[in-house]
């Protein structure tokens, strides 16, 4: 895991060694250091939305972390501008930021009460000392000191200039390969006189996504019907999602007693250990639906001495296990969701052990309520295979975002100008 670390922390020191020569370095949300834990950002007091800002609405995204180290840091961040493809606009910070390009983490707090040792920082964007005066996709860079090439976390966030409307309907993929368990995105763009868009092969990019994940993401769509008024995506293949599997979920909001789908609550001086239920492949089973988060997870305690989650909430170490007859060759089982920032990477790779046959994989997750996949990583893969161990319905429930961008040449950068989020009901 140290080794994974090191090599993903290396790469980003010379990728940000490189951005006064490379003005096209690519932008993820990435976590650098093992001692950074529960990254977030989402709209302020709505914990489980998306970080997603309009123009001129009143409202800030919430952006918070812990640093389990036994000692508080100078923090500091940039804001940098992108286009669709999350690549470092061609902008200067000058010209997409009103006030300092780069400014301290100054919000943080001590932990209370707990076994493990953490400060908690947050930030909301915008503030008094940076605001963005542009639409499209941003990266808050976080990184340690006044030292650009020391960082921390990337997380990416959106601003949408309304100036299309998106109507967008999910269902049973219509041409379906595989017996039912896709889920087919229809949709329609609309614009009027005062937003024109003449060549919309050319200057009118989509991004298709599934439960919040990249790595899935439908990118290159072009309109199938072209209309006066409106650009048509009404495909029967090219816009279709393997529909999965209802997330699984636990609870471990208290270390009193043991939450849903939790067997054991052990503390091992100094720290508390989560067993969870031992999984299950769901791939042959029948859908069974329930209502959950689709992968999310939110901070919380049922102790009532706790006050403040984000500080007096403790972390624990959780234990996954997911018994098989024998391993997945030619490639790694995963666990994923929120939880693990979208990723599958050596962080939240699971480990087959022959005493036992099954899958484990123990995290250190702050206490709360979570969701959470299963999926397979083919060897060289760059998309995690959520159908695999899961299988795939189409009765899920999930959640889709569509994101309209509009490639304004004369502004050169990419306008995120339309959005929206399709929390389902199957249709």
């Amino acid at each position: 895991m140290k080794i994974w670390y090191v090599a993903a922390f290396m790469v980003c020191v010379l990728s940000f060694t490189a951005l006064a020569q490379d003005k096209k370095y690519y932008y993820e949300n990435a976590v650098y250091r093992e001692n950074i834990k529960t990254v977030m950002m989402h709209r302020q007091g709505f914990e489980l939305s998306n970080p997603v800002l309009f123009v001129n609405e009143d409202i800030q995204l919430l952006f918070k972390f812990d640093d389990l180290d036994d000692e508080e840091k100078d923090y500091n961040y940039t804001i940098i501008h992108c286009d669709a493809n999350w690549n470092e606009s061609y902008l200067s910070q000058t010209d997409y930021l009103t006030g300092f390009p780069e400014n301290p983490l100054i919000d943080y707090t001590l932990s209370f009460n707990t076994t493990f040792y953490y400060t908690h920082y947050e930030l909301l964007i915008p503030n008094e000392n940076v605001k963005m005066n542009y639409s499209g996709n941003y990266v808050l860079v976080v990184y340690e000191g006044n030292d650009k090439s020391k960082v921390v976390i990337t997380q990416r966030f959106y601003v949408v200039e309304t100036r299309v409307t998106i109507d967008a309907t999910v269902r049973r993929a219509t041409f379906d390969a595989y017996k039912g368990s896709n889920h087919e995105i229809d949709f329609t763009i609309t614009y009027n006189d005062n937003f024109k868009i003449e060549n919309p092969l050319k200057d009118v990019k989509v991004v298709l996504m599934q439960n919040n994940r990249w790595d899935n993401a439908i990118t290159k769509l072009k309109p199938l019907y072209i209309r006066t008024d409106r650009l048509e995506y009404d495909y029967d293949r090219e816009n279709v999602f393997p529909a999965g599997n209802e997330f699984r979920y636990f609870d471990n909001r208290s270390n009193r007693y043991n939450g849903e789908n939790v067997i054991a609550t052990d503390f091992h001086r100094p720290y508390f250990h989560k067993t969870l239920n031992p999984d299950e492949v769901r791939a042959n089973k029948n859908f069974f639906l329930y209502k959950e988060m689709n992968g999310k997870f939110t901070i919380e305690s049922q102790d009532q001495e706790i006050r403040d989650p984000e500080t007096e909430c403790d972390y624990t170490f959780v234990h996954f296990s997911l018994p098989l007859q024998s391993p997945l060759l030619g490639g790694t089982v995963n666990v994923f969701g929120a939880l693990t920032g979208w990723n599958a990477n050596k962080s939240n790779e699971m480990t087959w052990n022959f005493n036992t046959s099954s899958y484990e994989l123990s995290l250190l997750l702050k206490q709360g309520y979570y969701n959470y996949q299963y999926v397979y990583v083919p060897q060289g893969a760059t998309s995690a295979d959520h159908t695999n161990i899961e299988g795939s319905f189409w009765e899920t429930q999930n959640e889709y975002q569509i994101f309209i961008y509009f490639s304004d040449y004369s502004a050169r950068y990419d306008r995120l100008v339309g959005y929206i989020l399709l929390d389902m009901t199957m249709q």
